[in-house]
């Protein structure tokens, strides 16, 4: 069981004018990975608040993976990526460079995403769009992935090679 945590970025959200349907898809997606969400939070786009919820997600909940989603653009509200790496300890890029590439065959906007991913801890944290659209394609390729990426993270799994055929 992989625990997960999800965090939406959203100022209209978090004041309940605006229905969260990002969160839903990531809820949905993990099972594919015998992910369980133990914690689910909708914050407003501040930096502090952002990097104290994940922070407690990590630390306090002991999640071994966050997912964010939203506040990964040009908006001057969109601080998702700083605060992630406010409170990551080392940088995680292939996962942010796997999305952006995959985008980049659906959209172009795709390399307007500013989105990061890094290890607090024994936590894997990612930010993901804000869209459920983009959220399902980058899901789509990262997911595959990330067990065995937390299984090494949590010390249970030590080669990243595959086998010789």
């Amino acid at each position: 069981m992989i625990r997960v945590g999800i965090v939406t970025a959203s100022d209209q959200g978090s004041r309940g004018e605006r229905e969260d349907r990002s969160g839903p898809v990531i809820r949905e997606a993990v099972q594919a990975i015998d992910g369980v969400v133990v914690a689910y939070r909708v914050v407003p786009d501040e930096r502090e608040i952002l990097a104290a919820t994940l922070r407690d997600m990590a630390d306090a909940l002991k999640t071994d993976l966050i997912f964010t989603t939203g506040g990964t653009g040009f908006s001057s509200r969109d601080v998702t990526p700083e605060a992630t790496l406010d409170v990551v300890e080392r940088l995680t890029p292939g996962i942010a460079e796997a999305m952006r590439a995959e985008s980049l065959k659906v959209t172009n906007r795709a390399m307007l995403s500013r989105a990061v991913a890094g290890i607090r801890g024994q936590t894997l944290i990612v930010n993901l769009p804000g869209s459920p659209k983009a959220v399902k394609e980058c899901l789509a390729v990262i997911l595959p992935a990330l067990p065995h990426g937390i299984e090494i993270l949590k010390g249970e799994a030590r080669e990243c090679a595959q086998p010789e055929k």
